[in-house]
């Protein structure tokens, strides 16, 4: 077990660093004034970010499956969120224009 410990520490960073760091990030995003308007789903999604985050910020910072993994809870998370497509179409056309 020892070892396993090890090799996280490695590329994950000290737990209670990483734990420090992930719960105040957590704080401060139940703090947003639509935390309590969230699904489950994004909820979650933002928290396993947040854990993603302090790992990255704590450990090595290019180990490619945090980057990787954030990218995966963040369309987990919008998965069933509908598209504004009028900001969209807006921001396109303000990029085409300047």
């Amino acid at each position: 077990m020892s070892n396993l410990l090890n090799d996280r520490e490695k590329t994950h960073g000290n737990y209670r660093d990483v734990a420090s760091l992930s719960q105040a990030i957590k704080d401060v995003l139940k703090s947003g004034k639509n935390w309590e308007r969230l699904t489950d789903t994004q909820k979650e999604s933002l928290e396993m970010i947040s854990s993603k985050l302090a790992r990255l910020l704590s450990g090595d910072k290019d180990f490619r499956d945090h980057w990787d993994d954030i990218e995966g809870y963040a369309k987990l998370g919008g998965q069933n969120s509908p598209t504004n497509l009028p900001t969209v179409t807006l921001d396109l056309t303000k990029a085409m224009e300047g």
